[in-house]
C-alpha cells in the first residue's frame, strides 16, 4: 500500500537513471538543428544543462571522481557510465542558477541555467556555455569527468510580445560524472546561490505552481506610478505556469546582496512597503526567503527534455500565459481557444524515435510530417500521447526557431492576447460608460 504525500514531498520516481541514459543516448545520436539569426538580429546566448547522479545511501561508488575515456565515443562513455550499480539506482539532478540582485535588472532573483551572451572572440556557441559556466560558478566543463552530451532545440528569443526577435538561445548539455559536491566558486555579482535539482522535482505534478508578473510596466514604461496603479487595477497580474524546486544541495554566494546583513538595515517605510505592494514585479525580486520558482524561459528549455522522461507529461502540464483579471482571462480563453487547439495538435502529431519508448506500458510511434497530411494516422501520437522533444516535420529540419513543444504551442498565441486586451479595454470602457450613463439617469429622477 503506497504511503500519502504531505505537503509538497516529492514521489518516488524508481529506476530514472536508465530512462535518463535513453534520453541522453538518443540526443547525441540526432542533436537538433542550427538556428541561424533572423534578419536584423545579430546576438547569440548559450546556456548549459547540466546534469548529475547522486548516489543513495545503500548505494556508493568506490571512487568520487569518475574519469570517463576520452578516446571512447560519446554513447561508449554513456553507457560505461550509466553501467554502474550506484548509478543506475541514484537520483539524477540538474544544476540551476539564482539571479544575483542588481539595480535595474529586471531578472533579479529569477531561477536560471548557467550561461550568457555570444562574445565576438568566442568560437562558437558551445564554447559559449563553457565559458559563462566558468565564469559565472566556477565549473570546468571540459575535464575528464564531464561528458558533452548534445543540445536542446534552439530558439529565437522575442520581445514585445513575440513582435521583435532580440537573440538566438542555444542550450548545450553536460553529465558529470563525479559523485561528491562539487566544489564551486560563485561571481557575486552574477549568481546569488546554485542549487541541484532532483529530475523527480521537476516532473511532479504535486510542485506545479504559479508565478504572476506586473505587466503595467511594460504597457506604462512613461506614465508613472498612477498610471501603472490603473493598468494594475484593471487587468491585474499576469499569470505563468512555473514548477517549485525543491534543492537537494544549495551554495549561496554569501557576499551577494541579500544572503548578507546588509537585508537587515533596519525598518521599511510605509510609503515603501505601499509602493512595493502595488508597484512592484513579483518575479523581479531578490528576497531569498521567497519560493523558489522555475518559470517564463528556463522552464520553457527544459520542458522538451522532462518530457522525454516518464511520466511524459511536462508539456501537458504546462499552461498557457493569463491574466488574474476574471473578464480578461475569459476574453483570453476564448479569442485564444481555436488557436491553442491547432497548436496542441501540431504538438501531438511530432514523433519519437522508436529507441526511446522506455518502459513496457508504452511506445513511441514515428510519425513523419510532410506535405501529404494524408497519411497521418490520427492515432498515432508518441510517447505519453505527447510527440514531443523530436523533430516535428520540415520546419523543424529548416532550423527556423520555434519548432519544440512550447514554440509550437505559443506560435500566434500573444498576437491573439493583444487583440484580447483591446477587446478587454473596449468592454471595460463600454461597461463603465453604461455605469456612468445609469447613475447619471438615476441622479436626474432624483
Amino acid at each position: 500500500m503506497s504511503k500519502p504525500l504531505h505537503n509538497h514531498e516529492v514521489p518516488e520516481t524508481p529506476g530514472l537513471s536508465p530512462h535518463l541514459h535513453d534520453v541522453l543516448a538518443e540526443l547525441h545520436r540526432r542533436p537538433y538543428p542550427h538556428v541561424p539569426n533572423p534578419p536584423r538580429c545579430s546576438r547569440r546566448a548559450s546556456v548549459a544543462l547540466i546534469l548529475r547522479v547522486k548516489p543513495t545511501y545503500q548505494d556508493q561508488p568506490e571512487s568520487s571522481r569518475l574519469a570517463v575515456d576520452q578516446s571512447l565515443s560519446v554513447e561508449e562513455q554513456l553507457q560505461s557510465f550509466f553501467s554502474q550499480s550506484w548509478v543506475q539506482h541514484g537520483d539524477p539532478e540538474v544544476l540551476f542558477i539564482k539571479r544575483a540582485s542588481r539595480e535595474g535588472d529586471r531578472w533579479n532573483g529569477h531561477v536560471a541555467l548557467p550561461g550568457g551572451k555570444r562574445d565576438p572572440e568566442d568560437l562558437n556557441d558551445f564554447t559559449v556555455a563553457i565559458r559563462e559556466t566558468a565564469e559565472e560558478i566556477g565549473l570546468d566543463l571540459t575535464t575528464d569527468d564531464v561528458i558533452s552530451v548534445g543540445n536542446l532545440p534552439e530558439r529565437v528569443i522575442t520581445t514585445s510580445w513575440g513582435a521583435e526577435p532580440i537573440m538566438v538561445l542555444c542550450p548545450y548539455i553536460f553529465l558529470t560524472t563525479r559523485s561528491d559536491c562539487i566544489t564551486l566558486n560563485l561571481q557575486p555579482t552574477e549568481v546569488a546561490a546554485v542549487h541541484w535539482v532532483p529530475l523527480r522535482a521537476l516532473l511532479s505534478p504535486s510542485l506545479r505552481s504559479k508565478e504572476y508578473v506586473d505587466m503595467s510596466q511594460r504597457f506604462t514604461r512613461q506614465g508613472g506610478y498612477f498610471s501603472r496603479l490603473v493598468v494594475r487595477s484593471l487587468m491585474g497580474w499576469m499569470q505563468f505556469s512555473a514548477v517549485r524546486l525543491l534543492p537537494s544541495e544549495s551554495h549561496l554566494s554569501a557576499s551577494t546582496m541579500g544572503f548578507t546583513y546588509d537585508s537587515f538595515r533596519g525598518p521599511v517605510s510605509l510609503w515603501s512597503r505601499f509602493k512595493a505592494w502595488i508597484l512592484s514585479n513579483q518575479a523581479d525580486s531578490g528576497d531569498p526567503s521567497r519560493p523558489l520558482l522555475l518559470w517564463g524561459l528556463t522552464l520553457g528549455v527544459l520542458a522538451d527534455f522532462l518530457d522525454m522522461l516518464p511520466p511524459h507529461n511536462a508539456v501537458a502540464l504546462w499552461e498557457y500565459p493569463t491574466f488574474t483579471a476574471p473578464d480578461l482571462r475569459l476574453i483570453v480563453s476564448i479569442l485564444t481557444s481555436p488557436l491553442r487547439k491547432y497548436n496542441a495538435q501540431e504538438v501531438r502529431f511530432g514523433y519519437r524515435s522508436p529507441d526511446t519508448a522506455v518502459d513496457s506500458e508504452t511506445s513511441a510511434l514515428r510519425v513523419t510530417r510532410g506535405d501529404d497530411d494524408a497519411n497521418h494516422d490520427p492515432n498515432a501520437v508518441g510517447i505519453g500521447g505527447l510527440g514531443v522533444g523530436r523533430y516535428y516535420g520540415p520546419t523543424d529540419r529548416q532550423g527556423e526557431g520555434s519548432s519544440y513543444a512550447v514554440g509550437i504551442m505559443l506560435r500566434g498565441y500573444y498576437q491573439r492576447l493583444r487583440v484580447a486586451i483591446w477587446v478587454f479595454l473596449a468592454w471595460r470602457m463600454t461597461l463603465g460608460s453604461a455605469a456612468a450613463w445609469t447613475a447619471w439617469r438615476y441622479l436626474r429622477r432624483r
